[in-house]
């Protein structure tokens, strides 16, 4: 059945935002914020705004549209209650875990589920998700590891040097 069929011209552009936004983010995110005030829903905003999240409210039957034309039907049934969602377009851990640890400061935000990499997730992998490291922890290490055989190459080369310059002390030493 064609959804598009059912939507009226001005709702249009809502799903046209929708469907855009879920077909150019690498992670999406469902919320329920309902019993969140309107002081923390600026503050959720803010922070998320500040790393690059677009986080919205859609109504659920337009949201379920979008999902329905990106071929995420599986979407609807999270699409109950209100819904915000929070796209991101470059590292999914980071939204992962501002989501996950907005939530846990402030019990009244729920994270339903979402979307990572055109693959529908739970809140549980949600969840998941925001334990791994980070996108600049990740770079870090693996700089760390290339860095490491350097290191320890240095370090044996320099030795011979070393041994021969306490020696030579030693033998200094001795003297006096």
């Amino acid at each position: 059945m064609d959804r598009t069929v059912m939507v009226r011209p001005e709702k249009a552009a809502s799903v046209a935002e929708i469907v855009d936004n879920l077909n150019k983010s690498t992670v999406a995110v469902l919320t329920d914020y309902r019993g969140l005030t309107a002081e923390e829903m600026t503050e959720l905003r803010r922070g998320l705004r500040d790393s690059g999240v677009n986080f919205k409210i859609f109504k659920n039957t337009l949201a379920t549209i979008a999902a329905h034309e990106t071929g995420l039907g599986e979407l609807e049934e999270m699409l109950v209650g209100p819904t915000a969602i929070a796209f991101g377009f470059d590292d999914p851990i980071a939204l992962a875990k501002l989501l996950n640890d907005f939530a846990k400061t402030h019990g009244a935000l729920e994270i339903k589920g979402g979307i990572l990499e055109k693959q529908i997730i739970t809140s549980a992998k949600v969840e998941e998700l925001a334990k791994l490291p980070g996108r600049d922890q990740l770079i870090a290490q693996f700089i760390g590891m290339l860095n490491m055989p350097l290191v320890r190459l240095v370090t044996v080369l320099n030795k011979p040097v070393r041994d021969l310059a306490v020696t030579l002390g030693q033998v200094a030493q001795n003297k006096e």
